[in-house]
């Protein structure tokens, strides 16, 4: 809404309203009134197409009705969540002064509201806003030098719910890959960057999730500043080395977090500095070729990341996720964590009561930040003091064994011992076992911890018993029957009888005078008492003196919280790689996946590898998976990896075999087990996949041009130590020109690239070329014929495929028997053509479904004498010649061809 100032509005409220929202314009603005929140002129009318939620009107600005729609508090958190998925940002104006303040000002006086919060996708911290097991990541860009060619880079990010945070410098190239790598929900950028040409495609791709901020909060100059008084300290020196355009990556963060949360200033962890060459880089086209952590249609059921999860607790599933997202390229980083894995393997008693003891563990994390920012309740307190009581157990638990050898879970258990008893012991004895949603419902101070309070609940206890013995009396008193003390927020407690018997409360001046008439009703008669007004006072001050005792211990208990809050991340850190570790092991033995060999050669070779999903889809249905050996590492006498050409037919397992690769290297590199029979993969520094079609309708990319640009960028990118996984190249144009693509960047892979590769194709023409490049082997899909159909083995062996048999498959497909015997028909005719594509005749057989039989009941003609390429065309044998012999009879059909015309 678009609203000026110093136009008057109707009421003093509306004002107030008005000038709130001036200061926050591209925030829908959820202004407090009572037990609601408030939206009002085109905030309203936005609010109620988004919610689906009532439009109604409220009074009158500059002579037209104001548009009006509200949300209930208690529910404010589910239409939140709407809102935020539809990229909208939420301003929430709380009211900030007690209304018998704003009394003593004056009758009309309106109580001080101001914002509190903006919510934004990236700052939500609300449980029922955020997926257990997800990340929800705030993400800052800055760049030092401009849009020239050198200029710097540099990315941090943070999950406000937990506190992590984490800082990498990167390059323009890049930039998307390390972006989408994190999958942030929101995403801050200086605005000069966001309207840089260069940078448009990027921006483009993130979409809404990026937020234009000024220039001022990436200032490189003060940007240290702005940190150490973040945290609190005189100089960043401990916190690691970092950059100057890593630290305005950092500050902008914190001054984008100090912009939304106001006054709450959040938990977050030191700065984690992040090598670049440290994680394996996976661009864009390849996580979604791969469906790391969601498949193409965006569905996490189905991705890698769902078949691996056995973890038993939202922050191990998170860190999982995390460590999926980026794999390591340092082996002895990735046989740190190989080492817990197997230690879990090996103690299986540890790993089955460890997981027993996960299951049901708070998230520790989540309910610290909530308590920091000043928005949790109860029920965090609880989750902390449960988690401290569940660490003390499993640190119990490891301290029992020996944990040599495996310096993750020493490290690990080393935090859990460090975390603080004393803590632990005052929530358990302060707060009860069973604790309300919000700390403004009292009852959470376990009975007995608080002398004080102890008194002030049992005077209102007994209170209340009282008014129970006071209503027997006067209904024995009055002789009515149906007299009731009640109660309600504007007359407090009356007694109540109906209009019928009222007279027994107001006969004689003695009755009179007991019973004050308070308020008459269409059905009956309200009466108050000096006796009962005493009596509601002192329930009062007694329900009002033991809330404000409990919420004085809640605060007591907050701070205690925050203090220790360094140590309570460290320990559920350590939680959660104790998760994480304990669920690939169980993982690795469910499923018979092996420990892989990592390395820093270029070795990879796999015996017996699986495709983790298609085998686990494969198990739900009963079936089993055909496992396959892929070997690229170099061959003898050469010092760069193999590039294996794949051929085979549609649906006989090529796509598969390629993933499947791809996804063990993945999972080596995260130090998981990998599913296969044995496994040595040198580390693989990126990883590329082209596999399967897509077109690009946004930007105007028809499918081919989306696969060449992918192929260009593998192309240009591709080094030793890649991996590049190739599906189809050059398939999407003609068939000489995506023949020759193909040829191309096969030759460019093995003399320029030198990676280690796997490149499937329908082009057998192709396979001509191991005969030149050395690292080069051809491999097939294995296929049986039986009695005109095809029998797909989905096994790979060397060798060539002879044909595709397209039409094979495409009958298995259940195309109708006219469209396949027609199909026939005209391969047949092709493959008696002309291969340039001159022997058109065949089309003139039309319709489609009467061809076969129009064809067989034609008569037939004078037999003519038969050409000379005719003749020498039918002693030909396709399938016994090589591509060489089979150009050269081609030219000497066309010379036989030439000479008979």
């Amino acid at each position: 809404m678009t609203v000026d100032k110093d136009i008057a509005a109707p009421t003093p409220m509306m004002a107030q309203y008005i000038e709130v929202k001036a200061a926050n314009p591209d925030c829908l603005l959820f202004y407090r009134m009572g037990d609601f929140y408030e939206l009002f002129f085109e905030d309203a009318a936005e609010a109620s197409r988004a919610l689906g939620i009532t439009l109604t009107k409220r009074g009158k600005h500059l002579g037209e009705d104001i548009p009006m729609a509200g949300v209930p508090i208690h529910a404010a958190d589910e239409y939140l969540q709407k809102l935020i998925a539809l990229g909208h940002r939420v301003a929430v104006c709380e009211q900030i002064e007690d209304p018998a303040e704003a009394k003593k000002r004056g009758a009309k006086s309106v109580v001080r509201r101001d914002v509190v919060r903006l919510v934004t996708p990236g700052t939500i911290t609300e449980e029922a806003l955020l997926e257990p097991g997800r990340a929800n990541y705030l993400m800052s860009l800055a760049r030092i030098g401009g849009s020239a060619p050198g200029a710097e880079y540099a990315l941090a990010w943070t999950d406000l719910s937990t506190g992590v945070f984490k800082v990498l410098a990167t390059k323009a190239d890049r930039l998307l890959a390390d972006i989408l790598a994190v999958e942030p929900s929101e995403l801050v950028v200086p605005d000069t960057v966001f309207h840089d040409e260069s940078l448009k495609k990027v921006f483009a791709r993130l979409g809404r999730t990026v937020r234009p901020e000024p220039a001022v909060l990436f200032d490189g100059a003060t940007a240290e500043e702005r940190l150490c008084r973040f945290y609190g300290v005189a100089t960043l020196s401990g916190f690691g080395d970092f950059s100057r355009v890593e630290l305005s990556a950092a500050a902008a963060l914190t001054a984008y977090l100090a912009k939304t949360q106001f006054e709450s200033r959040p938990a977050l962890a030191r700065p984690e500095r992040l090598d670049e060459g440290a994680v394996m880089l996976i661009d864009p086209a390849t996580r979604t070729s791969l469906e790391l952590s969601r498949t193409i249609s965006g569905r996490r059921q189905g991705s890698l990341l769902a078949v691996i999860d056995r973890t038993m607790t939202g922050a191990g599933a998170r860190l999982l996720a995390s460590r999926l997202a980026a794999p390591l390229t340092n082996p002895a980083e990735i046989r740190r964590r190989q080492r817990s894995l197997s230690f879990f393997i090996e103690e299986a008693e540890t790993r089955r009561r460890l997981r027993e003891a996960l299951k049901s563990l708070p998230d520790m994390e989540r309910a610290l930040s909530r308590l920091s920012l000043d928005r949790g309740g109860p029920r965090d307190l609880l989750a902390i003091g449960e988690g401290l009581a569940r660490a003390a157990a499993i640190a119990d638990l490891h301290g029992a064994v020996d944990l040599l050898e495996t310096p993750e879970l020493i490290e690990a258990l080393a935090h859990l011992l460090a975390l603080p008893e004393v803590l632990a012991e005052h929530l358990s004895a302060t707060l009860d076992d069973d604790v309300p949603l919000l700390k403004r419902d009292g009852g959470f101070v376990r009975a007995g911890a608080i002398p004080a309070l102890d008194e002030a609940r049992d005077l209102r206890d007994r209170s209340r018993r009282v008014i129970a013995e006071m209503q027997g009396r006067y209904v024995e008193e009055t002789g009515v029957k149906s007299l009731k003390i009640k109660h309600n927020n504007v007359l407090g407690y009356f007694i109540e009888v109906p209009d019928t018997q009222a007279a027994a409360l107001s006969r004689g001046d003695e009755a009179k005078a007991r019973f004050i008439h308070r308020q008459t009703l269409a059905n009956c008669m309200r009466f108050s008492t000096v006796e009962l007004s005493e009596i509601e006072q002192r329930i009062a001050g007694a329900a009002a003196e033991a809330l404000r005792l409990e919420l004085s211990a809640f605060e007591g208990m907050r701070d205690a919280v925050i203090a220790a809050s360094a140590a309570l991340q460290a320990g559920a850190s350590a939680l959660a790689i104790l998760d994480v570790s304990s669920a690939l092991a169980e993982l690795a033995i469910a499923e018979d996946w092996c420990l892989p060999e990592v390395d820093d050669s270029l070795s990879f070779c796999i015996e017996g590898g699986r495709h983790p999903v298609v085998e686990a889809a494969l198990k739900a249905d009963a079936a089993s998976f055909i496992a396959n050996d892929c070997d690229l590492s170099p061959p003898p006498g050469t010092k760069a990896g193999a590039i294996w050409l794949l051929t085979g037919p549609n649906m006989g397992g090529k796509s598969t075999f390629l993933r499947q690769n791809a996804l063990i290297a993945v999972l080596a590199q995260i130090g998981a087990y990998v599913p296969a029979r044995r496994a040595r993969i040198g580390v693989v520094d990126r990883l590329f996949s082209r596999v399967g079609a897509s077109d690009d309708l946004a930007e105007g990319r028809s499918t081919f041009m989306v696969e060449m640009v992918e192929t260009a960028a593998i192309l240009n990118q591709a080094g030793p130590r890649a991996l590049v996984v190739l599906d189809e190249i050059g398939r999407g144009t003609a068939t000489y020109d995506g023949l020759s693509i193909a040829f191309a960047a096969v030759e460019h892979l093995h003399e320029v690239n030198h990676c280690r590769a796997l490149f499937a194709t329908h082009f057998h023409e192709m396979t001509a070329l191991a005969a030149r490049l050395k690292r080069m082997r051809n491999a097939t899909m294995r296929v049986k014929e039986w009695e005109g159909d095809v029998i797909l083995l989905h096994e790979v062996r060397p060798g060539v495929a002879d044909r595709s048999y397209g039409i094979q498959v495409a009958k298995l497909a259940g195309l109708p028997p006219a469209v396949i015997e027609r199909a026939r028909h005209v391969l047949a005719e092709l493959e008696k053509g002309d291969e340039g594509g001159t022997r058109t005749a065949f089309i003139d057989d039309l319709p489609l479904f009467a061809a076969v039989a129009r064809k067989a009941a034609e008569p037939k003609p004078a037999k003519e004498q038969a050409s000379p390429a005719l003749e020498e065309l039918a002693r030909l044998n396709p399938d016994e010649m090589s591509p060489r012999e089979a150009l050269e009879a081609l030219y000497r059909l066309k010379g036989l061809n030439t000479g008979a015309a």
